[in-house]
Formats: structure tokens, C-alpha cells, sequence
């Protein structure tokens, strides 16, 4: 990525909340999201040659913008966005960021990228990585980090982060999940393969709330 444009996206996402909050969240999860999408291409999953891979990087650092200002629901609580919310925002937001120090072209490629992003049967192989690269998070030790974020966000505890977890196996949550959030399958055993991760550490997480009972 062009260094007068990372050092805008640098400032952009070093602030990660509109209180003014200064911290590296948003840039390593950026940077985690870029990694983890080179691991896919290097997979084999698509030809690397026909990938546009600047947008692909700028679309990684896209999505993090619109965490900055979380969603609010109507009892004015914290929200999660649906895919589409998010990458919606992310290629309006990219604009207003970029601008000056992206060339037209490539926030169009990038918003092309992020607008295929939660369609079914997205038109752009990029897109089809970047989104599941982006469902992976759920998955695994990160996404019971990320679940225990969001729950603190909204109020919770430790209590709440274990009957969330609970709830999504009597639902059939990652039944779902793990059906319709993926494109490639090697993507997604390894995302059964980080359920299985997560599983076992809520159940250890459930046995000790357990003993606090007794």
C-alpha cells in the first residue's frame, strides 16, 4: 500500500471509538484481516495472478472504519451490524478517508470489492476471500474474545459471554454458520476446526461458573 495512504488509514483507525479513545485495535485487526487473506491465496483457492490485490488490502483496512462509531439499538445499546451495513459503510466511509491519497480508480475497485461482499454468489474472487476471512473471525478462541467485546459493550459479564455461547448450540447458530458463511470448503473446515477450539473452552468456561454455584 502506498505509504501516504496507510498513514491516513493509520490515523483514521489509531482513534477507535468517537470518544476519542487512541489505541492499536483496529489497525492490528486490519492487519490481522490482510494476513489471514495472503494465507488464503497462498492456498491455492483462486489464481493469484487475476487478484487486484491493492484494493484487496485497502478493503481490509475499509471494514475497520466503521467499528470507530458501533451501531446503536433502540434502548441505546451497542448493536451488531449485518454484513451489508458494514461493508456499506466501510466503502462511504473509505472515501471521505482516502480521498487525496487514493486514486479514483482504486476506491472504486475497493468498493466494488466490499459492495459483492454479502451477496451469495459475489461477482469478484476478492471478494469471495475477504468474506470469508472476515466470517472466520466468529470462529475459534478469537471469536469467543470478540463475543466477550461485544458483551461488555452492551453491558455483560462473564455470566452473559457463557449464555451466549450456550445459545448459539441450542439454536443451531454454527450449523448455519458454518453452511452458508463460506465460499471455499478449505476455509471452512478450518473454521470447524476452531469451533471445536472455542466448544471445548466454553465448556470449561461453563464447568467453572458451575463450581461457583456449589
Amino acid at each position: 500500500m502506498d505509504a501516504k495512504l496507510y498513514k491516513r488509514l493509520e490515523k483514521s483507525l489509531g482513534v477507535i471509538d468517537d470518544h476519542g479513545t487512541v489505541g492499536p485495535r483496529l489497525l492490528d485487526d486490519a492487519q490481522r484481516l490482510w494476513d489471514r487473506v495472503r494465507r488464503f491465496i497462498g492456498m491455492g483457492l483462486v489464481p493469484s495472478q487475476t487478484l487486484d490485490l491493492q484494493a484487496l488490502e485497502l478493503a481490509c483496512h475499509a471494514l475497520q472504519l466503521p467499528l470507530r462509531r458501533p451501531r446503536l439499538h433502540a434502548s441505546g445499546r451497542p448493536t451488531r451490524s449485518t454484513l451489508r451495513e458494514r461493508t456499506e459503510e466501510a466503502a462511504e466511509l473509505l472515501i471521505g478517508v482516502a480521498i487525496g491519497e487514493a486514486s479514483e480508480e482504486l476506491l472504486d475497485r475497493t468498493a466494488r470489492i466490499l459492495h459483492e461482499m454479502p451477496h451469495r454468489n459475489p461477482m469478484f474472487e476478492e471478494a469471495k476471500l475477504l468474506a470469508d476471512a472476515l466470517n472466520l473471525e466468529d470462529f475459534g478462541l478469537t471469536g469467543l474474545i470478540n463475543l466477550a467485546l461485544q458483551t461488555d459493550r452492551q453491558g455483560g459479564g462473564v455470566g452473559q459471554v457463557a449464555d451466549g455461547l450456550e445459545k448459539r448450540e441450542q439454536y443451531g447458530y454454527w450449523h448455519v454458520r458454518l453452511k452458508d458463511g463460506f465460499h471455499f470448503d478449505p476455509i471452512r473446515a478450518l473454521a470447524q476446526k476452531r469451533l471445536d477450539h472455542a466448544r471445548e473452552a466454553a465448556k470449561r468456561l461453563a464447568g467453572e461458573i458451575a463450581e461457583d454455584k456449589l
